[in-house]
């Protein structure tokens, strides 16, 4: 398997208040992760910043322009109830949107199998017009639109593990059955949103976990609500909101998933991507705030990628 790792130094630019849990330091332990020696093969590249057209792509203009007058000359700007921005915000969301951009690309292509974009800030609370949840733009429906517009995908299935639920994406696709959405998330918690009975035009799977549960759940879920209608769709591409909030040291939920669960879930998808979809996968870090337990999982989802 040929990964590539899109990162760049402006996501670690991306400020938010003190104490707040979607840092700079999420990056910094991810990358003292991948200095092990068994990352020594990984193809790490350099994301470079989309232009504002991309955004378009899953956004109206009018959500554009309201994130770009939100940016600050300097110091923080807080933007909505939990979401803030600084002077580099813009600059790294755009930088977010290129990385997926050129995953999608590098794996349409040939040059790669897979890919993962180490980017902050995440994407997938952002709504078509409501930014959220430390998200201005959602990369991931974006990846999947640029997909569909540059390469001609006609089935994109887009699989959400964060702990929380991807609102965003489920939004921006709620009636449009040539995207399907799956997410597993604790329920309740924020944003909310993602019952079983939420279905969008019969594309959108959600599979609820309750809080206090860990790993028996969580892959019962996957096995009996997600894996099967991702094989069913026959996907032309994988895009995952990888998120690692479900890890059972993770100060923002009450799940009990350890590293080991992103493995074999990372592993059960790419299954599905040699069968349907040439191998394509391209993953997206989401959440996860505990140093520790996003480290170990992201690593461990990474290694899976590289391996297949």
């Amino acid at each position: 398997m040929t990964t590539l790792l899109f990162e760049s130094p402006i996501f670690l630019e991306h400020k938010t208040p003190e104490g707040h849990p979607e840092r700079a330091d999420r990056l910094r332990a991810l990358n003292l992760a991948l200095e092990h020696e068994r990352f020594q093969s990984l193809v790490r590249k350099t994301a470079e910043p989309a232009s504002e057209d991309f955004v378009l792509l899953a956004h109206p203009e009018a959500h554009l322009r309201a994130v770009m007058k939100a940016i600050p000359e300097e110091g923080i700007n807080q933007f909505e109830s939990d979401t803030y921005a600084s002077p580099a915000s813009l600059q790294a969301a755009l930088t977010a949107i290129g990385g997926a951009i050129s995953a999608v690309d590098a794996v349409f292509t040939g040059e790669a199998d897979n890919a993962f974009i180490a980017a902050r800030p995440p994407g997938h609370h952002a709504e078509r017009s409501k930014a959220m949840g430390f998200c201005f733009f959602n990369s991931a429906a974006i990846a999947a639109r640029h997909a569909q517009k540059r390469h001609g995908a006609e089935r994109i299935a887009i699989v959400d593990w964060d702990v929380h639920h991807g609102n965003g994406t489920q939004d921006i696709f709620w009636d449009d059955p040539s995207v399907l959405f799956c997410s597993t998330h604790q329920m309740p918690l924020y944003p909310g949103t993602g019952a079983k009975d939420e279905v969008g035009a019969g594309n959108v799977v959600n599979a609820p976990l309750s809080p206090e549960t860990g790993s028996d759940h969580f892959r019962e879920a996957f096995r009996s609500r997600v894996l099967p209608r991702v094989t069913e769709f026959r996907p032309d591409l994988i895009v995952i909101s990888a998120g690692f909030d479900a890890h059972h040291r993770d100060p923002l939920a009450q799940l009990h998933l350890v590293a080991d669960d992103f493995d074999w879930a990372t592993a059960k998808l790419m299954d599905i991507a040699e069968r349907s979809a040439s191998n394509r996968v391209v993953s997206l870090l989401e959440g996860g705030y505990d140093l520790q337990g996003l480290a170990e999982s992201a690593a461990l989802h990474i290694h899976r990628l590289m391996r297949g």
